[in-house]
């Protein structure tokens, strides 16, 4: 009968094997398929942490990040949108540089902070189809555009001008 283990359960036997079996960790990383510097991490994690806690797949995340926006900075951030909704990225760091807050957050910063609590669509937006000018027109020869390019040699070294034009129908 097989029985599946947990992560836990597997490094907890690798451990086990090593340190009480007498197994080698070359030999114990080849059976787990594993990195010998892994089992010799399992193999601290084991011993400093108290047994199978120790074992416990860990967060990857850093405990402090220095250059984290301060927790006041964007409280007074979505604040000054739920004051002003008009108000965007720029407006608000303007206005955090006016008061003297420092350190002074970046307007991705702001927009980032602003998008985290739900105050701005993080889409971009898109331009409405009446804001196009279009240049086509209805018949022939209503709109032509002309076009001189100089300074254009020949093969033999000779000088010319080149006219291009386009009719918009």
């Amino acid at each position: 009968m097989l029985v599946e283990l947990g992560v836990v359960e597997q490094r907890y036997r690798a451990a086990l094997e090593v340190l009480e079996e007498g197994a080698t960790v070359t030999e114990v990383a080849r059976q787990y398929g594993v990195a010998r510097q892994t089992v010799h991490e399992w193999l601290s994690r084991y011993a400093s942490d108290g047994g199978l806690a120790g074992l416990a797949d860990r967060s990857s995340r850093p405990g402090t990040c220095p250059h984290q926006m301060a927790a006041v900075v964007e409280a007074r951030i979505v604040g000054m949108r739920r004051d002003h909704p008009g108000w965007g990225p720029s407006r608000i760091r303007w206005e955090l540089e006016r008061a003297g807050v420092d350190p002074l957050p970046g307007r991705s910063s702001v927009c980032r902070a602003l998008i985290r609590h739900g105050l701005i669509d993080p889409k971009r937006r898109k331009r409405r189809r009446e804001d196009y000018r279009r240049w086509e027109r209805g018949r022939a020869m209503e709109l032509r555009q002309m076009d001189v390019v100089g300074r254009v040699f020949l093969a033999d070294g000779t000088e010319v001008k080149v006219v291009t034009g386009i009719d918009d129908h």
